[in-house]
């Protein structure tokens, strides 16, 4: 820390709780206070009750969650598996090139998503590539904002990797296929999996481009929530937030375990 006397620690950490529990904690709070809410008139609910999850749950909340762990699923997979080729392609490259490339991921995350998504509702409404009405456009979406962040993670592992262990397999004879599976992504796969599970939890809350291009019949959650509360329904959108929230920790929970399952082997 910067700060070594105690009494500037303990302002520091003050300050810190202060904003963390103001800016995070209680607008968590709230959500969750108002997706129980029975009634809130005051400063707390009335009263409190489970009836706007089973209500949410009954709706179209389920095809909303399948939706969204689909889309995120398929989009981050696709982002991992680019982003991961590209890393490697241009590592072999020169560094002037490699960087003048490597910008080219990161120009979707420089434009907002709104216009990203009006811009492939625009680009794929004709033919011949008709995307517009369909699921393929929301996968495209979410593809093309999340692959930024899978490209630039997976960069940064190789960054950190160390050459021998490559030269020395390359020294004992082993081809580059046997190369790459062996010894290049094993020692990649815990930043291979850091950059599934940033990709898939972005892909979990994307609203601006998903609003613009969705198709009938697949609503993912950020869309259902955003629907709920724009027809004043604030305490069901409270409580798909909650279910939003529950399956995006669990899921990076499960991801985070199995990265250190295959650290510690």
């Amino acid at each position: 820390m910067l700060v070594w006397s105690r009494p500037g620690r303990i302002l520091i950490w003050a300050v810190f709780a202060l904003l963390f529990g103001v800016l995070f904690l209680a607008p968590l709070a709230v959500i969750l206070l108002s997706s129980l809410a029975d009634q809130w008139n005051g400063v707390l609910p009335s009263g409190l009750t489970v009836e706007h999850y089973s209500d949410v749950m009954r709706g179209a909340a389920w095809k909303a969650v399948k939706a969204s762990l689909v889309t995120g699923f398929l989009a981050s997979a696709l982002a991992l598996v680019s982003g991961t080729w590209a890393a490697l392609a241009l590592r072999v490259q020169g560094a002037t090139l490699a960087r003048l490339l490597g910008l080219l991921f990161f120009i979707p995350s420089a434009v907002p998503s709104v216009s990203v998504g009006l811009g492939l509702l625009v680009a794929f409404s004709h033919p011949p590539l008709l995307l517009n009405g369909t699921i393929a456009i929301v996968m495209v979406a979410h593809f093309v904002l999340i692959s930024a962040f899978t490209f630039g993670n997976v960069s940064a592992g190789l960054a950190r990797l160390s050459p021998d262990f490559e030269q020395v397999a390359s020294s004992l004879g082993a081809r580059p296929a046997y190369r790459l599976w062996h010894v290049t992504l094993p020692l990649l796969t815990p930043y291979l999996v850091a950059a599934f599970g940033l990709s898939f939890a972005l892909s979990m809350g994307e609203l601006g481009a998903t609003v613009m291009v969705y198709p009938p019949g697949w609503v993912t959650l950020p869309v259902s929530i955003f629907s709920l509360t724009d027809r004043g329904d604030v305490f069901a959108g409270a409580a798909l937030t909650m279910v939003l929230v529950a399956v995006t920790l669990v899921l990076l929970l499960g991801l985070e375990r199995l990265t250190g399952r295959q650290t510690r082997s």
